[in-house]
Formats: structure tokens, C-alpha cells, sequence
């Protein structure tokens, strides 16, 4: 079979291609134009993210298509360790531990921790938003994206004045990595990367030269280290900081666009998000699992594996098709309907599963959860611009929005125009 990520329905409605793919009676695809394996039933995306000895993560963040000779020219001069991003145990392992140790990861610890940061980045944007009442604003660059991105500079230490080229690089990383960018377009991407490369070395170098004692992520890192390379060495530390600056903000940018579109959509849940707080956290957890930041994640086969009743021989790529799982009517009812009170939405998969679940899952949620709350209470007249059509970026992984334009009304709209209606809500597709 052939996937067309870049082209067609993909772009704005990954879901029916997933639905397509349920539908039939093969449980595992090949997809030709990919050279992937699809698997895409939840129980076995549930079943290759918890067996590492059989699906290896190093090659995870290898480019999806083949470079051209010059980017790849280029790429071959990057030097950065594996760590927990695209390694195997007993890397992963050490490194993951390492991270656990020095990056906030549970709840309670990331509430203490990452809070008073969240909440001052919300409250910056949500006033900047307060200010431009009445006009339509893109509410990905001037929100969506900017906030997680914001959070995550504070909590590296990183300077806001960096922001912008730091959100270039990451951009160009997931473009060139998972996307089908011409020649061209790999050379500058590709440079875009070393560039990046060596930004995230100078700030682990500046630390090691100067005062380790500050609470930022890398200082910390480089204290739990105390001079030992068996621990953790600087270039490792300096890996963490550049997969955290793209990962640390890019799937919460996402949840954040989808959560956004979904309580948007029908007006009644946006009121509900201000009056009822509460009940934000379950909303979210039903947006990742209708709306997946990550649609599908790689994993590399280190035997022959069977799944689906489908041997797949060693040395093959698969795709971990998140998107599908999430829809997949074995494990949900009514798979294709958002219910914000559904019992079950946290048995999705969007933060993976196993050994190499999201390390970042509890600071997302904060983050969505803090977010969402705080613009529905100022601004509860935030409407979809008209018109509004889903669209998405070309790429393999990433569901990313290209626009979520919104009418920035700050006067409350009389409830009686805004209830949902008594019977169920139809959700529009993701």
C-alpha cells in the first residue's frame, strides 16, 4: 500500500486515513512509498513501545527519506551523543536516569517546580492577547507554539532573545528529519541543525567555565554529573538540552493547538473550561487521544518480529501509528466522537508507553491545563475565526496546525447562545 503524508486528505484529515487503515482486515500494512511497516491497532503500538529487546529506538530520529549527497555532507559533522531520545539500554538507561534526577517529571514535583514559570508565561501572553481585543490572531505563533517554547527556554536557562532562532532550528530539525524537504531545502535545514548543535554545546561550555549553581536544567545536570563521565559527560548533557528544546515544546504546542480547536469548536465547552476547571484535566486527556501531537513515532526491528499475525524481519522500519491507535474501536467506543468526559481517554498512546514513555508528559499537561483555564477566564468571548478549516503540515510524525485564526472578544457571551444542545455533540475531525 502507499501513505501520502505530504499531499491529499493527510493534510486535513490524518484520521479518515487511519480509519481506512482499521478498517481492514490486514492488522499490519506495509507502506511502500515509505519503505515502513504501519502498525497501527492499539494493542500492538501498546506491545512495540513496551518491547525495546525487539523494537530499537537509536534509529528513531534517522531521516524518514534519503539526503541528498550535500545535507548529508553537512549532518555527518554533527557529533551529538545518543541519550534518551534515540538510544538503546544500556544508554538509554544511565541517561534516562540522569534526566529523572535533574528534569522535573512527576506531577507534584513539576506543580513545585516548572508552576511559578507556567503560570508566569501564561499570564505574559494572555495579557498580550487581552490587548489586541477585536482583531483575529493566529493563535499558533502567538500562543500555541510560543508558550511551551517559552517555558522550556526558562527551564534551561536560555535567554528569551534566542527564542526566535531556536524555534527556526527546531522547526528545520522536524522538517528535515521527518518531513520531504527538496535539496535545497535539506542543505539549509541541515546547516540550520549544526547550527543548532553547536548553540546547545556553547551553553553547556559557558556553564562548565562559569557558576554551576543555578537552578536552571543544565547546571543541574552538570552538578549531578560532579566531573564524571561515566555519569554523564558534557557533550551528553548538551544532547539532552537540544532534544529537550525540540521535544519540550513541540508536542505541547500541539495539544495545546488541538485543545484549543476542540473547545473552540463548540462554544458551550469553552464556557464549561472557566466555570468548571476541574474538568480541563479529562478534556485533555481526550484531545491527545483524538488529536495526537505525534501521529506516529519510528521504531527499527532488532529481530524478526510477529505481531498482527504479520512477520516482520529484522533491520525493518516501522511505523508506530499513534494517531491510529488512539481511534482504534477495539479499545474505544465510538472512537471518531471527542467526548470530554470519556472514562477511558487516558488508555491512549500519545505519550508513548514502557521505557521510553514522554519524560515530559506531567509539564505538557500543566502547561495545557494552566493554559486553557487561564485565556477561557479572560477571554471567554474567544471564538474560531470563520471559516476555519483544519490544515496540517506535511510530515510523517508531527500533526502540526498550519493556523488556528480566533476573533479576540473578551466581553462573556450570554449562555444561553453558547449551551451545547441536549443530545450528544458530533465532533468534526481532527
Amino acid at each position: 500500500m502507499e501513505l501520502s503524508p505530504f499531499a491529499g486528505s493527510y493534510l486535513t484529515d490524518p484520521a479518515a486515513v487511519w480509519r481506512d487503515l482499521l478498517n481492514r482486515p490486514e492488522e499490519v500494512h506495509h507502506a511502500d512509498d515509505l519503505g515502513m511497516w504501519l502498525i497501527t491497532r492499539h494493542e500492538h503500538v501498546r506491545q512495540a513501545f513496551g518491547d525495546p529487546e525487539s523494537f530499537g529506538n537509536a534509529l528513531t530520529l534517522a531521516p524518514v527519506y534519503e539526503m541528498c549527497p550535500e545535507a548529508l555532507a553537512v549532518v555527518m559533522q554533527l557529533d551529538v551523543p545518543a541519550t534518551t531520545a534515540a538510544a538503546d539500554s544500556p544508554v538509554h538507561t544511565r541517561t534516562r536516569q540522569a534526566l529523572r534526577a535533574t528534569f522535573a517529571n512527576t506531577a507534584p514535583r513539576v506543580s513545585a517546580q516548572y508552576g511559578p514559570i507556567v503560570r508566569r508565561r501564561v499570564d505574559e501572553l494572555v495579557d498580550g492577547l487581552v490587548d489586541r481585543k477585536g482583531e483575529v490572531v493566529d493563535l499558533i505563533p502567538e500562543f500555541a507554539a510560543l508558550l511551551p517554547l517559552l517555558v522550556v527556554v526558562d527551564i534551561l536557562g536560555v535567554p528569551d532573545r534566542d527564542v526566535a532562532r531556536i524555534r527556526r532550528w527546531a522547526d528545520g530539525q522536524i522538517a528535515l528529519i521527518w518531513g520531504q524537504p527538496d535539496p535545497a531545502e535539506q542543505v539549509r535545514l541541515a546547516q540550520g541543525l549544526l547550527e543548532f548543535w553547536h548553540y546547545c554545546q556553547d551553553l553547556v561550555a559557558r556553564r562548565v567555565d562559569g557558576d554551576l549553581t543555578g537552578d536552571d536544567f543544565i547546571s543541574r545536570a552538570l552538578r549531578y554529573r560532579d566531573g564524571d563521565d561515566s555519569v554523564l559527560t558534557p557533550a551528553e548533557v548538551a544532547s539532552m538540552a537540544f532534544n529537550l528544546l525540540v521535544a519540550g515544546h513541540e508536542t505541547t504546542a500541539g495539544l495545546l493547538a488541538h485543545g484549543l480547536e476542540q473547545a473552540l469548536s463548540v462554544p458551550g465547552r469553552w464556557r464549561r473550561m472557566a466555570e468548571e476547571p476541574e474538568s480541563v484535566p479529562a478534556f485533555l486527556e481526550e484531545s491527545l487521544r483524538f488529536g495526537p501531537a505525534i501521529d506516529g513515532w519510528l521504531r527499527v526491528t532488532l529481530r524478526p518480529v510477529t505481531i498482527g499475525g504479520v512477520t516482520i524481519p529484522a533491520g525493518a522500519r516501522c511505523l508506530l501509528v499513534i494517531g491510529a491507535a488512539n481511534r482504534d474501536p477495539a479499545m474505544f467506543a465510538h472512537p471518531d466522537n471527542f467526548d470530554p468526559d470519556r472514562r477511558d481517554a487516558k488508555d491512549h498512546l500519545s505519550f508513548g508507553y514502557g521505557p521510553h514513555f514522554c519524560i515530559g508528559a506531567a509539564l505538557a499537561r500543566l502547561e495545557a491545563r494552566i493554559a486553557l483555564v487561564r485565556l477561557a477566564e479572560t477571554i471567554p468571548g474567544l471564538r474560531l475565526a470563520p471559516g476555519h478549516v483544519s490544515v496540517y503540515k506535511p510530515n510523517v510524525a508531527f500533526r502540526a496546525h498550519r493556523v488556528l485564526p480566533a476573533v479576540i472578544n473578551v466581553s462573556s457571551v450570554p449562555r444561553e447562545r453558547y449551551d451545547d444542545p441536549p443530545e450528544a455533540v458530533p465532533a468534526r475531525a481532527a
